[in-house]
């Protein structure tokens, strides 16, 4: 079955690529991953959001799987997405640090041509410690922060987060197992 990644994530095409998936590239357009609804909770934001990926790629193949998956981060009710700039990024990682969050992850599978389609939300719970000045502006420097949402990266291995539960790869950008579950249960279902 032809898989198609509704990204332009480096992190989900190296995740993909690591697991050995057999897929291309077809990145959703801009206006397909934005619509913040300020009464929408973390998981419904993401929920929508891997939607909307999936269906805007969708018209562009005629047989396949497309995965649309968006990932961001929550703490205290407060959701986190991707930093705008330098200065965002600080904000964000000033509101997280000595903090208990959640990573949440929603992941769309779309099929073609008979679009169908399933979406699911995956969660990791995490903390990260108080962080120095200098490990702060070692970071932001350091521009590993840009395109990832709370501005931190799991696979930075910083060594001031901790998974307390659930996937890794969730906090990369694209929960793996979820994503195998999801295949697989597409795969069971008759056409």
């Amino acid at each position: 079955m032809r898989l198609i990644l509704a990204s332009r994530s480096p992190q989900r095409y190296e995740l993909m690529r690591e697991a050995g998936y057999d897929f291309e590239v077809i990145p959703a357009d801009e206006s397909a991953e934005c619509g913040i609804c300020s009464r929408e909770t973390a998981p419904l934001l993401v929920a929508r959001l891997a939607k909307q990926k999936a269906e805007n790629v969708a018209p562009h193949i005629e047989q396949g799987l497309v995965i649309g998956c968006d990932t961001v981060a929550e703490c205290r009710g407060q959701i986190l997405g991707k930093p705008y700039h330098r200065d965002h990024a600080r904000e964000m990682l000033k509101t997280l640090q000595g903090q208990i969050h959640s990573v949440y992850s929603g992941l769309c599978i779309w099929g073609r041509p008979d679009d169908r389609f399933s979406v699911r939300v995956d969660v990791t719970r995490m903390s990260m410690k108080q962080l120095t000045e200098s490990e702060l502006t070692e970071y932001l420097d350091s521009g590993l922060w840009e395109g990832k949402a709370g501005a931190f990266g799991w696979q930075d291995r910083t060594g001031w987060l901790e998974i307390l539960h659930g996937s890794a790869s969730n906090v990369v950008g694209l929960p793996m197992e979820l994503l195998s579950a999801m295949l697989k249960d597409r795969s069971n279902v008759p056409r």
